[in-house]
């Protein structure tokens, strides 16, 4: 997976490659998709949910630039596996999730591997986790026709978010940074993720 779906294919962070190598996804997906969990795509979860693609995970992680003292908050965090691959890189990693399912079974494998430096929370995403603001990066697992607002203001200046914007079937994995409370956007590639499902 690493050599031929991530290094061969632009990913070149060292960390990034060494941090996806480490972590077992076949943990995080469920036992009837384990022959498939470094296949070249997204694997189903519960609820309509979804692991990422490997190469979507790198290259989103990627963006962060991530130097390993960072505090970053992942939106979506559904099987717990980019949460995973983050606190390699980071020294905290905060995830919410708002189905009740993924956020106890994310536990449950998190802790079983000895993620000690990743909490998952149950909340809606489009308002973050203040608790743990000011955030060095944020990093978004499912799509927004726009960016929740309470995502910048929880963003360090000089900070980046990376998130698919866009309609159901089609989006723009965008890295944003922030400058002087404004964001700084560039495109990194079309992807589709699944909506970001919002609270009541």
């Amino acid at each position: 997976m690493v050599e031929h779906q991530l290094r061969g294919r632009g990913i070149a962070d060292e960390r990034v490659l060494a941090a996806m190598g480490e972590v077992p996804r076949e943990e995080f997906v469920p036992e009837a998709q384990r022959r498939d969990a470094y296949a070249d795509g997204a694997l189903p979860l519960s609820h309509g949910q979804t692991i990422s693609q490997p190469l979507m995970v790198a290259m989103s992680v990627e963006a962060l630039q991530l130097e390993g003292d960072e505090s970053v908050l992942e939106i979506g965090a559904g099987s717990g596996y980019q949460a995973a691959v983050l606190s390699r890189l980071a020294k905290k990693v905060h995830g919410v999730e708002i189905i009740p399912e993924l956020v106890d079974n994310a536990k449950r494998v998190l802790q079983s591997l000895d993620f000690d430096n990743v909490e998952i929370h149950c909340a809606d995403g489009r308002k973050g986790w203040p608790e743990g603001a000011p955030y060095d990066g944020i990093i978004v697992a499912a799509a927004a026709d726009e960016i929740p607002p309470a995502l910048v203001d929880q963003l360090k200046e000089g900070g980046r978010l990376v998130i698919p914007v866009g309609g159901r079937w089609g989006q723009s994995l965008m890295v944003m940074t922030k400058r002087d409370g404004k964001l700084e956007e560039k495109e990194l590639c079309r992807c589709i993720f699944v909506p970001l499902v919002y609270g009541g």
